[in-house]
């Protein structure tokens, strides 16, 4: 299933908000050119252990996961032959892609505008840490940075007074992850109105930008209430319970999530009378009696196993969830069932979310080695002034 089959990108960024960016698209069948420093290419090549494949070609399990799909060409772009080739693609290209500093790209005639002079159709995606203005704009940008400065990280962890109680950043780097995202609904959009327009974008792609919208209902409770959101550990500000609880033998998400489900779970609990309680009749009862009715709940979940609430809860329509580790996730039936677990290539990787029509969008072309593909690339582009097609 390729339905961006004849799109070129040109992908001129590396680590990860760009590459996931340009692995969305690669799956979605858009032929991508991936532009590598010479020698030593993509940082997160060396982000490891663990590594795949042997001494000489080994690639981290790092890079692996957000480059499939993709062709890779070593080039010099502070040369002037570099430059010049990476302009031959651009002029051929349907997208460019690049995370350099602002400005930098200038110094080798590279940037937007110099780009859009030389192919009005280009969508051009630029992805920084700050944006393309603004007094940050020249600094460096990074996902751990970014959940500090746009206010991840002050929302995320234990609540103050309670052990291990200071800010935490996300376990997954999800500033770099939601702008590759974010950058790629923007050029599917510019994509679509290039049909009726016949002329490209230029993209701007923040990183803090992006942070402050994934803040969602935490953002808008703030701007909205005018109080400061706190670090709460596993509860909700705005839903009880709906949180973590200890079990006999574990531990269990329980995730209440409206009247008739906190009414039905005190039942199943054997608590009737904590759900008739006028106090905690609504959520937003709850909300105000939370110091209340969590301990009360606490207690409850302390008599039964993750898996007997699990049993119990589960098939009555209260949601709950057992907190599995990466091996126990890999066997869930449904991950096995749904086939999230993909061989490409040799290469076990997780396979992209969106199914259309009943296919996993995906591409099966594995992560590229450092300029496995540049030698063709440059022998087409010595046969036609055109885009290399896949050989």
């Amino acid at each position: 299933m390729t339905p961006l089959a004849g799109v070129r990108v040109l992908d001129l960024s590396r680590v990860l908000a760009g590459p996931w960016c340009s692995q969305l698209l690669a799956d979605y069948g858009a032929d991508v050119i991936k532009v590598e420093r010479p020698g030593a290419g993509d940082d997160t090549r060396e982000w490891g252990p663990p590594w795949w494949g042997d001494a000489g070609q080994r690639m981290s399990a790092y890079y692996l996961s957000a480059n499939r799909g993709k062709r890779s060409i070593a080039i010099d772009i502070a040369s002037a032959d570099g430059a010049a080739l990476v302009k031959r693609l651009a002029a051929h290209a349907d997208v460019l892609l690049e995370n350099y500093k602002v400005g930098q790209l200038a110094k080798y005639g590279l940037d937007h505008a110099a780009m859009q002079a030389l192919n009005p159709r280009l969508i051009y995606c630029s992805i920084t840490g700050y944006g393309q203005d603004g007094p940050y704009a020249p600094a460096a940008g990074y996902d751990f940075a970014i959940q500090a400065t746009g206010g991840l990280m002050s929302i995320t962890g234990e609540k103050d007074g309670t052990p291990g109680s200071e800010p935490q950043k996300v376990g997954v780097a999800v500033a770099d992850l939601f702008t590759g995202m974010y950058a790629t609904t923007a050029i599917l959009a510019a994509l679509h109105e290039r049909q009726r327009s016949g002329r490209g974008r230029w993209i701007d792609a923040a990183l803090l930008d992006t942070q402050l919208a994934v803040l969602a209902n935490q953002a808008s409770n703030y701007l909205v209430g005018g109080r400061t959101p706190k670090r709460m550990g596993n509860a909700h500000v705005n839903v009880v319970p709906y949180q973590v609880f200890k079990t006999a033998d574990g531990h269990i998400v329980l995730a209440v999530g409206n009247d008739r489900q906190f009414q039905r779970f005190c039942q199943l609990a054997g608590h009737d009378e904590v759900g008739s309680d006028a106090r905690f009749a609504t959520n937003a009862l709850r909300i105000a009696h939370r110091d209340e009715l969590t301990p009360q709940i606490a207690l409850w979940m302390r008599e039964r196993t993750t898996a007997q609430w699990t049993a119990l809860l589960e098939p009555n329509a209260v949601p709950c969830a057992p907190i599995l580790d990466l091996p126990e996730v890999f066997k869930h039936p449904q991950v096995v069932a749904r086939g999230m677990k993909i061989d490409n290539a040799g290469m076990p990787m997780v396979a992209a979310p969106m199914r259309m029509d009943g296919q996993r969008a995906v591409s099966d072309r594995p992560a590229p080695r450092l300029d496995e593909h540049g030698a063709a690339i440059r022998e087409a582009l010595s046969r036609a002034d055109d885009w290399p097609g896949v050989g």
